[in-house]
């Protein structure tokens, strides 16, 4: 079996590759083609092993958006937990960008194992043919790496077998069909909103390369050749199901590895299911743990935002260049993000 020591020796050596574009080259490349009513769109489980009902909910959702769906080869196997073992998926996903009648790449779900087959990707073929990949959670794994080894936007947006509500296909016509640069967020598209509200925790506008996605999957990349450089960044998070202190430990991450302080701005979304059940627990809340880390920065921040795992999630442009007015908690693209 290979050892993990073994692994990220292999992943540090496939960095070093001829075949891997420069980090310096993955800026300014060939946008990803905008969407087009009756085009022909990828299905694919780059993640975990995904269900009968999930593979028809995703081509009943495809189609719903005008869209025709193609099928990867391998989204019906399983390994294990995953969909089909790492070469299978990767093989997936290189031939749906290969392939020129293609013009999206959606994920059917996320879950785990989108960072495994990072390796077994063809870098050089995904650069020269940009296409925006859809999806979230686990396939924060391959908006990060799509930064940074390929340099085009990609869409951080429902994952196919997701319900798709207004403000998720509204945000998503917007900035892959049409190809506006729209102001999404604010108070208007928070819909549903539990108690407390989303608030501001430092005010200010601020300019940056939109980065980030789960927040539990970013920090697993921490050391790893996938992850994009965070200089001048507007870093945006989510999560569920992780406890206070997990919270805590993972943006202590951040910081300690210095990503916290290269940011220009910070939007943390929702953290659905985050709070600690034990009736007898009398640590901190979760506002004060990101009160703890985002408050010191003094760099405009501001949390509560409709992104992570919820109804009505915004659609966001993925290592798009973006204004974040945190006062207003809203996002403006700053150029389309499709060409």
């Amino acid at each position: 079996m290979t050892t993990r020591r073994a692994a990220l020796a292999g992943l540090a050596a496939f960095a070093a590759s001829p075949l891997l574009p420069a980090p310096s080259l993955a800026r300014g490349l060939r946008k990803p083609p905008r969407l087009r009513l009756g085009d022909t769109v990828g299905l694919v489980a780059p993640a975990s092993a995904v269900s009968e009902r999930q593979i028809a909910d995703s081509l009943f959702t495809i189609r719903g958006m005008g869209l025709v769906p193609r099928l990867g080869k391998h989204i019906a196997d399983t390994s294990g937990y995953l969909a089909g073992d790492d070469a299978a998926r990767a093989s997936d996903l290189n031939t749906m960008f290969a392939d020129p009648d293609i013009r999206a790449i959606f994920a059917i779900r996320g879950g785990w194992g989108s960072a495994r087959i990072l390796p077994l990707l063809d870098w050089t073929m995904i650069r020269r043919n940009p296409k925006l990949v859809i999806g979230y959670s686990d396939i924060t794994a391959l908006h990060l790496a799509i930064a940074e080894r390929a340099g085009f936007m990609t869409l951080h947006a429902p994952n196919a077998s997701s319900s798709w509500p207004e403000h998720s296909w509204n945000s998503l016509w917007r900035l892959a069909f049409t190809g506006e640069t729209p102001v999404l967020g604010g108070a208007a598209e928070e819909p549903g909103r539990p108690a407390p509200l989303g608030r501001t925790i430092t005010q200010g506008r601020a300019r940056g390369r939109l980065l980030g996605g789960n927040l539990t999957v970013l920090t697993a990349l921490m050391g790893t050749p996938w992850m994009p450089d965070f200089d001048g960044a507007v870093l945006f998070l989510e999560d569920i199901g992780e406890a206070e202190y997990r919270i805590d430990r993972m943006l202590q991450q951040l910081s300690l590895a210095g990503v916290l302080g290269r940011l220009s701005g910070v939007i943390f979304g929702r953290c659905t299911s985050c709070a600690t059940s034990d009736p007898d627990y009398a640590g901190f809340s979760l506002d004060e743990v990101l009160d703890t880390h985002l408050a010191p920065l003094n760099i405009p921040a501001f949390v509560g935002a409709n992104i992570g795992h919820l109804a009505n999630q915004l659609s966001l442009p993925h290592g798009g260049e973006v204004e974040i007015d945190a006062a207003a908690r809203t996002i403006h693209l700053l150029e389309p993000m499709v060409g």
